[in-house]
This record gives structure tokens, sequence and C-alpha cells, in this order.
């Protein structure tokens, strides 16, 4: 893949090699990331005011992806269990996007670094 390769390429290259083919993931976690996924591009398309094939990878931001889980927990009223959930699933996307454009190695490491919520032991 090419540093002009689009969020759209990435995400089926993310599904299809690296999900399925390589890992062979499960039908549950492949369900798990595609809502994940799905619920991340509406939230940018709201956000930045773009349908989600016109993002562009630069445009999903750590910024973004913490202000996307925020809205999670208030909107949605989830755990920090799903809300970690959900940031697993976008930290293997990254970390799958860093072999794939090694040019925005700067960019996965900010949203690779985006904290998880401590969760409360009972």
């Amino acid at each position: 893949m090419n540093a002009t390769a689009t969020l759209a390429v990435l995400l089926e290259g993310f599904f299809t090699q690296r999900l399925m083919n390589q890992r062979q993931a499960s039908a549950h976690t492949l369900r798990s990331y595609r809502d994940t996924f799905r619920l991340l591009l509406r939230f940018a398309q709201q956000r930045l005011n773009k349908p989600p094939s016109a993002l562009a990878f630069d445009e999903i931001d750590a910024p973004l992806i913490t202000s996307f889980l925020e809205d999670l927990e208030k909107s949605r009223g989830i755990t920090a269990r799903s809300r970690n959930l959900r940031l697993t699933a976008i930290r293997s996307f990254f970390r799958y996007a860093a072999y794939e454009e090694p040019s925005r190695s700067s960019q996965i490491q900010r949203v690779r670094q985006c904290p998880a919520s401590a969760i409360p032991v009972l």
C-alpha cells in the first residue's frame, strides 16, 4: 500500500487481510469491530460534516478518537469495559495501519496512546 491509501482501503484491508485471513478472527470479534467502526464513522461524519466515503485517514486522529469514546460513554451510557473494547478495536486497526502506512507513524502512535478507562473494582 502507498502513502495515498484512503481510509476505506485501509479499513477493507484490515478486515479482510488482517482479521479474516491472518488472525482468523471469530464472527463475534468481526461483528464487534464492525460495530465499532460503524459508530466511529457516524461520529466522524457528524463531527466533520463529511460522509464516511470522503473521510481521509489523517482526519481520524487522537482528539477525534478521544471525543468519540467520551461521547459513547455519555450518549450511550456504556461502561468503562465497553469503552475499552471499542478502543482495542481502534488500536488494532492503527497497529495494522502502522505496517501499511509507515509515513503516518506519528499520527498512528498518538492514536495508539489514547488512554483506556479505569475499570472500577467491585
